[in-house]
């Protein structure tokens, strides 16, 4: 392996450490805010609606600038900070609480997520993540660069809409009335672009910022896509 690679395994800057640490904390506040269930009008929403938009914002802002690999590093560095999040919180909701303590139903409502939610939340979260990234990067090298507001919201469209198409009949299938998940799942696609679009001025300009401040522009030509990638040795 030679020093090129070397370095781009070993080193990434301070603001993509920041970004990442921006990435990961809104998947765990996401997972603990999607157990408050809301209603406005015909929409039935969850609480992770307010925060989980940000995390594909992050991904888009990481892939413009530093490509998909490094989206990639992002993506699974979320995942596996989250899993084990919710596995120390699965173990402190299994612990028996101090006779004192008369909370321990409201405790196990935010974090004892079952086996089957947890499993879709991650499999979802994986699948949309990576699907999001990769139209971004294709998108980019098509368009040579121009356009990102169009990239930004059409990877949100896919990544988004492949996340709600996994998550929503994998963990509310059998539970909610069949009739509801259509409506669920298209109510969180249209919102979660909607977010997107009224988030983008901010968006384009936190690109050009960090693509200033770090002088990277990143095309993924002769990229490997594979979700595993970097863990391949090169």
């Amino acid at each position: 392996m030679d020093n090129r690679n070397r370095d781009e395994r070993t080193m990434v800057s301070v603001m993509f450490m920041e970004l990442s640490i921006l990435f990961t904390v809104c998947l765990i506040a996401s997972n603990i805010l999607e157990t408050k269930q809301m209603v406005f009008g015909p929409l039935h929403l969850t609480g992770g609606l307010l925060i989980f938009p940000v995390s594909y914002i992050v991904n888009d802002v990481v892939c413009e600038v530093w490509g998909y690999r490094r989206a990639s590093i992002l993506i699974w560095t979320g995942f596996i900070v989250n899993f084990a999040f919710m596995m120390v919180a699965s173990l402190a909701d299994a612990i028996p609480g101090a006779p004192y303590w008369d909370n321990e139903q409201g405790f196990h409502a935010i974090f004892g997520l079952t086996l089957r939610i947890a499993l879709a939340s991650f499999l979802s979260f994986l699948t949309g993540s990576f699907v999001n990234a990769y139209v971004m990067s294709r998108m980019k090298v098509r368009d040579r660069g121009r356009r990102f507001p169009l990239r930004a919201i059409m990877s949100t469209v896919w990544g988004e809409g492949a996340d709600s198409l996994l998550f929503f009949p994998l963990a509310f299938y059998g539970v909610l009335p069949n009739e509801e998940l259509p409506l669920m799942m298209l109510s969180q696609l249209v919102l979660k672009t909607l977010y997107e679009v009224m988030a983008l001025p901010v968006t384009v300009r936190v690109v050009r910022w960090v693509k200033t401040c770090e002088g990277e522009d990143i095309y993924d030509r002769n990229t490997d896509y594979s979700i595993f990638a970097i863990f391949k040795k090169t």
